[in-house]
């Protein structure tokens, strides 16, 4: 399927930068003309990955944030969330609930909430270089036009 149109932004890690990220990508996706309830769900698996970013990535310094989304002709949009922070060791052990790297009150719930919330969630990391989260989520309502 052939892209329609496509955005890239990055940002420091900051944890202001988070409601950013989530209303760049929502503004972005508007143009789908997606339901609240689609909507809702794209911006809270964008924070989860973000937070994750700003938490567990880049811990105790400022790096900075990478989204990229496409969208496609037939609804369907892709987000990726990366970060060149610290990675994961296991990422099959960080997308167990309850699961967290960080200390306080964190849940450990981000990846189970982006799963929840999207159609399809990918993940890749390597220690010391980053990690990628891909969202997935085709939106049942069709763009008007192409333009």
């Amino acid at each position: 399927m052939k892209v329609m149109n496509e955005m890239s932004v990055s940002f420091p890690s900051c944890s202001a930068n988070e409601g950013f990220a989530r209303a760049a990508v929502a503004a972005f996706v508007a143009q789908l003309d997606p339901t609240v309830d689609e909507l809702c769900d794209i911006k809270t698996a964008v924070s989860e990955a973000v937070t994750n970013c700003i938490v567990h990535a880049y811990r105790d310094t400022i790096g900075t944030v990478y989204i990229n989304c496409k969208i496609f002709a037939d609804g369907k949009v892709i987000v990726k969330v990366r970060d060149r922070g610290c990675g994961i060791p296991d990422i099959r052990q960080a997308m167990q609930p309850m699961f967290t790297t960080a200390e306080g009150e964190r849940a450990g719930l981000g990846f189970a909430v982006m799963e929840s919330f999207m159609d399809r969630l990918h993940v890749t990391s390597k220690p010391g270089r980053g990690t990628s989260v891909i969202l997935q989520k085709t939106l049942e309502r069709r763009p008007a036009s192409h333009g």
